[in-house]
């Protein structure tokens, strides 16, 4: 039986890149997929992801089982004496906003008990971001936000695991390609020697399957992992 038959998951940030990834694995895993992104797509919901209403409502009309926080704003790629307060800051209004009002609803809701929010932040919020302005602090702060909500989960008894993804940086999507490509300048590398330095890269495909396995194992209920191509980590410290 494939584990998440019977099972509705609504994903953010279903249109392309990684997120497509997600949806792909969930709806081969099973389960009935909600797919939402600001720009249309077959088969998803043309929405904005960081409006408080958007998330209220899609969240009570399907009750997913499984919601995964993927959307996010590419950020703009120079030093930082070159950004604006409105470019450095870009990420907050958007990353960590779409996280607050979709983990705020599903626990207001709440969703059922045993179901998962899976939160992708970035490997960027533990190593830094040089080249994208306010990028690093708000991918860190979106992994706060997902430990606050599941430790509200837990005193609560609600019995919603939350966690959080950090995929490495990879040239496998529309964001990361234009990063290597800065980083490798910055560094004074050709493109394929920064690729050979960071390894291998983070795939659509391997972090749905990453997503899959934190939406059915003991590993979602809560913490915060790093996603390289060798798969999840547990990233230590106390949040």
């Amino acid at each position: 039986m494939k584990p998440l038959a019977n099972k509705v998951a609504l994903v953010v940030g279903a249109s392309r890149g990684l997120g497509q990834g997600i949806a792909q694995a969930f709806t081969e895993a099973g389960a009935t997929v909600i797919g939402v992104a600001r720009n249309p797509a077959p088969g998803v919901i043309a929405a904005d992801g960081t409006d408080p209403v958007v998330a209220g409502k899609l969240i009570g009309e399907h009750r997913p089982d499984v919601l995964a926080l993927v959307a996010g704003a590419a950020p703009l790629l120079r030093p930082i004496h070159l950004h604006t307060w409105e470019s450095f800051s870009a990420n907050w209004y958007s990353d960590v906003r779409m996280t607050f009002h979709w983990l705020r609803e599903a626990l207001l809701l709440p969703l059922r008990e045993g179901s998962r929010v899976i939160v992708m932040s970035s490997g960027a919020a533990v190593m830094g971001s040089p080249l994208s302005g306010g990028y690093a602090g708000a991918k860190a702060t979106q992994r706060f936000v997902a430990a606050y909500a599941a430790q509200e989960s837990k005193r609560l008894k609600l019995g919603i695991g939350i966690s959080a993804v950090l995929p490495r940086l990879t040239p496998a999507t529309e964001l990361g390609r234009p990063a290597v490509v800065a980083y490798a300048a910055r560094e004074g590398m050709i493109e394929q020697e920064y690729l050979a330095r960071i390894g291998k890269p983070v795939t659509p495909a391997l972090a749905g399957e990453a997503f899959v396995h934190l939406a059915t194992t003991a590993d979602g209920e809560g913490g915060a992992y790093l996603l390289t191509g060798d798969g999840l980590s547990p990233v230590g410290g106390n949040v």
